[in-house]
């Protein structure tokens, strides 16, 4: 037994060394790894025991310390492969290309970029906020409906009135007779030389049709109003109703202004008004005295500093309308002068004289565009003054009267056009009442 223990030895020793080439065959970690000196020993550990020990291989406590051994050697080997797939997944990402990185980087910045131009977001607005954004919004889209509506109207009018002259020019040649034209003829002027329709020149019939498309957006304006005042809507939200309405007439101003340029004396007639209309007319339209004095009746009650500001208003609009109407008085004395001159006498004994009294009269006469144009301004600051003074809900009220007024003026108009009318009588021929059953002239 002891004679083959140097063989036994050899023999231990060559199958530890099998051994470990054999559990280095599979190894649990990349083969450019050094194994640990701890590793080897547990693997040598892990080997067999050499034969001729003399630790007995039931030993209660060679077992026990084989299993503790394995244990360690175990855990050690999870360690290391955690390791190494941690350090295999960081060269994983560092091999990942950096092509993408950009465009995602720039992805994430264009909404934070969107956001920070912007402002707030829609969600940290208050819902009062984005209502009138979104009122506003409404009302620019229907200001750009209305005024490409208009212009295509305007086109259409102008072609509408170029085709109608057209027409009266080409009847005329063909000597058909126009009501009225016969006194225009006699005088030497046509419609041609007076560049419109029957003594009616362009801009004036031009503002015919301007001034219809008003009146009718004025209705629709108006409903509008009366509609918000009659929901009760806040101040802030009527405001905007108010401010529409005001600027709607601002625009009647320029049209105004237009023909005043074109034909100052078909708006001072009034033949674009109605005939009720006509008895108030004043310079091309209302006094704005005296439509302070028809609103102060429903913007009732007042403040003390209300009454003081609007009859302060009143007073200032009627000292203006009482200085202009005296120019005017003045200024048609001053022309009426001119034309009962002895240098205009027809016909004329000195044609240089003559043409030079007209040259003067006309100047006269031109000086009536300013004080046309005088009481359009009185209109206008009128109105906005007076809604410097009142309320947002009072001037709603205001306007709506004012409108009211001149729309029965108008149905009263419509009605006394259309009155029925008695039939005219038989006129007796002379000699017709001498006969019997006649009625005698003299008793």
């Amino acid at each position: 037994m002891y004679l083959d223990h140097g063989h036994g030895s050899q023999h231990a020793s060559a199958h530890h060394q099998e051994q470990r080439q054999t559990l280095n065959i599979f190894p649990s970690q990349p083969m450019h790894v050094e194994p640990s000196p701890k590793g080897e020993i547990s693997l040598a550990v892990l080997s067999p025991a050499p034969v001729g020990s003399k630790m007995p291989r039931s030993s209660p406590d060679h077992h026990q310390h084989q299993h503790q051994l394995q244990q360690a050697a175990m855990e050690e080997l999870a360690g290391s492969r955690r390791q190494q797939e941690h350090h295999l997944a960081v060269q994983q990402q560092h091999q990942q290309p950096f092509a993408a990185e950009p465009a995602g980087v720039s992805k994430d910045v264009k909404p934070l970029a969107k956001k920070d131009k912007r402002g707030l977001s829609t969600s940290e607005r208050d819902p009062k906020t984005l209502r009138r954004l979104a009122q506003n919004r409404e009302a620019a889209r229907k200001s750009r409906l209305r005024k490409k509506a208009y212009i295509q109207q305007l086109e259409s009018s102008r072609i509408r009135l170029a085709q109608i002259e057209q027409e009266l020019h080409s009847a005329r040649a063909q000597g058909v007779f126009f009501p009225g034209s016969g006194l225009l003829t006699e005088q030497g002027v046509t419609g041609k030389g007076l560049g419109g329709i029957d003594g009616l020149s362009s801009e004036a019939a031009m503002f015919d049709v301007e001034y219809g498309r008003w009146q009718e957006e004025h209705y629709r304006v108006m409903y509008e109003l009366r509609a918000a005042l009659q929901q009760q809507l806040p101040e802030g939200e009527l405001q905007m109703y108010v401010e529409n309405c005001l600027a709607h007439h601002d625009e009647v101003v320029a049209i105004k202004d237009a023909v005043i340029k074109g034909d100052v004396f078909h708006l001072t007639s009034g033949v674009w008004r109605s005939p009720a209309e006509r008895c108030f007319l004043w310079l091309g339209g209302f006094r704005p005295s005296e439509v302070i004095k028809m609103v102060l009746g429903h913007v009732e009650p007042l403040a003390e500093q209300q009454i003081v500001a609007v009859y302060g208003l009143q007073q200032s609009a009627a000292e203006t309308e009482e200085a202009l109407s005296q120019g005017l008085d003045a200024l048609y004395q001053s022309l009426s002068d001119t034309v009962v001159s002895d240098a205009l006498s027809c016909p004329p004994a000195n044609v240089a004289n003559y043409m030079g009294q007209m040259h003067v009269a006309m100047n006269k006469l031109s000086t009536l565009e300013g004080f046309v144009r005088q009481a359009e301004n009185l209109r206008q600051q009128t109105l906005h003054r007076l809604h410097q003074v009142l309320t947002t809900r009072q001037m709603a009220r205001s306007l709506l009267a004012v409108s009211d007024y001149f729309h029965r003026l108008r149905t009263l108009s419509s009605l006394w056009v259309t009155r029925p009318r008695p039939p005219p009588q038989d006129h007796q021929q002379p000699g017709d009442g001498a006969g019997a059953g006649g009625t005698p002239h003299s008793s």
